[in-house]
């Protein structure tokens, strides 16, 4: 899989190999039997069942690193946080910041359009309970890597949604910009910065799960709050 992703000369040719990854037998398990077997409120829709690829911008300027797709979201639909409340929620965000055209995300069919933004997760496929094995992380890294490689031109800023994300950052540094990660690594936190010389600024944001976004954990404030730090390191009006 490491020779797969660096082959990939653009992202429409990296989206189409991650899309057709069989690498971690345990997810490839699980994604599949969720298609299969549907929830009753999507039983008539035909599941996408395969690993999800980034989506967004291809000179994106802000990257949004989520931990993986939704079994009903992503899983679903075929595109990263859509059709589930998180998305709801993140995209809602956007919107407002003047990053997305439009406040909702449905379908990969609905019109959306992000703008100097780029969406990816650390593991491309919908995981069991929604935690991925850290064999699974570092499996799906190449992606990761090759992805931000991509667009490593315009990159400027990388919002991580919650602490496996903040995690997944330390090893493209490395891999992507040849920079060695601090250590001791900064702990993850809503609101936490890491600034490095030659890579994106990293901002960490609680994940727009509904266990954050339900409980008040993450308000709607607090959101508009990364996003706005984000545009201004970026540069993007």
């Amino acid at each position: 899989m490491v020779a797969r992703a660096a082959r990939a000369t653009d992202l429409a040719d990296l989206d189409g190999a991650v899309s057709d990854c069989f690498a971690c037998p345990r997810l490839v398990d699980w994604r599949e039997e969720v298609a299969r077997t549907r929830r009753a409120a999507f039983r008539d829709q035909e599941y996408w069942g395969r690993p999800v690829p980034g989506f967004g911008a291809p000179d994106a300027r802000i990257a949004i690193l989520g931990l993986a797709p939704a079994a009903h979201g992503g899983n679903r639909t075929g595109r990263i946080f859509t059709g589930d409340r998180s998305g709801d929620v993140l995209f809602a965000a956007l919107h407002r910041a003047g990053l997305a055209n439009q406040s909702t995300s449905v379908s990969v069919d609905d019109g959306l359009a992000l703008r100097d933004t780029r969406i990816f997760s650390a593991v491309r496929c919908a995981p069991p309970d929604n935690k991925p094995t850290p064999q699974e992380r570092d499996t799906c890294a190449p992606w990761l890597h090759r992805e931000v490689a991509l667009i490593r031109p315009t990159l400027r800023v990388v919002v991580a949604l919650g602490a496996f994300a903040w995690a997944a950052w330390w090893p493209v540094l490395r891999q992507v910009y040849g920079q060695r990660p601090p250590s001791p690594r900064p702990a993850f936190a809503h609101g936490a910065h890491w600034s490095g010389t030659a890579a994106p600024e990293l901002l960490g944001c609680y994940h727009v799960s509904q266990q954050n976004t339900f409980t008040g954990r993450l308000t709607p404030g607090m959101l508009d709050d990364v996003f706005a730090r984000a545009k201004r390191s970026a540069g993007v009006d």
